[in-house]
């Protein structure tokens, strides 16, 4: 079971499904499912090879040597460094996917550790994994690993900002539209083809 007393095979049906919202491909998916099968369990890579194949065994395997790299503080290794060794390790991007997707999870149920375990995973996360995902123009993983840091380590500025954006969504939906709407009519009077959309800034990024 998990620390929150969920089974645990409830994380890696997570990251697969987060990994599914992003249409990765079923090699992908599966390695999701079976990310930690080299690190948790008494399965050998080469028995891995032989019931599954190499191309998931392989990327398994990254995942795992991956997840043996320990990141200190922005102090003691530089955040950006331990971003390119991580690419390095990678032979494969979708090792790096799979790692994001593995992290948001974690990221997601963090209730279940003590305060000190919650914040430095946090600072990890906000210095290391965000910035990946923003790299890698995944902004949907980066936004929410941005709100979730943001929610463990200034918890009092979160609340603040998240029931200020409740009260006043309404507005903001109306006005992003009205503003979206009064640029495609002026880009069509002067014949430009263009696609428009408006978007809330997050809380993290206020």
């Amino acid at each position: 079971t998990q620390k929150s007393g969920e089974p645990y095979l409830s994380h890696p049906l997570e990251v697969a499904n987060i990994l599914a919202g992003l249409q990765m491909d079923i090699d992908t998916i599966a390695t999701a499912l079976l990310h930690d099968a080299l690190e948790d369990n008494p399965m050998t890579k080469a028995e891995m090879q032989r019931e599954i194949g190499p191309v998931i065994t392989e990327l398994v395997d990254g995942v795992t040597k991956i997840g043996k790299l320990k990141y200190r503080s922005k102090e003691e290794l530089q955040a950006e460094n331990f971003r390119k060794m991580m690419l390095a390790m990678s032979r494969d991007i979708r090792v790096i996917l799979v790692k994001l997707a593995d992290r948001l999870h974690n990221m997601r149920t963090l209730d279940g550790h003590r305060l000190e375990k919650r914040r430095s995973i946090s600072a990890e996360t906000l210095e290391v994994f965000a910035p990946l995902a923003n790299r890698l123009g995944i902004t949907a993983l980066k936004t929410e690993l941005e709100d979730l840091c943001f929610k463990y380590l200034n918890p009092d500025e979160y609340e603040e900002i998240e029931g200020f954006l409740a009260s006043t969504q309404a507005d903001r939906i109306a006005y992003t539209e009205r503003v979206t709407e009064a640029l495609k009519e002026h880009l069509s009077r002067n014949d430009i083809e263009a696609d428009v959309s408006g978007r809330a800034k997050h809380s993290y990024s206020i």
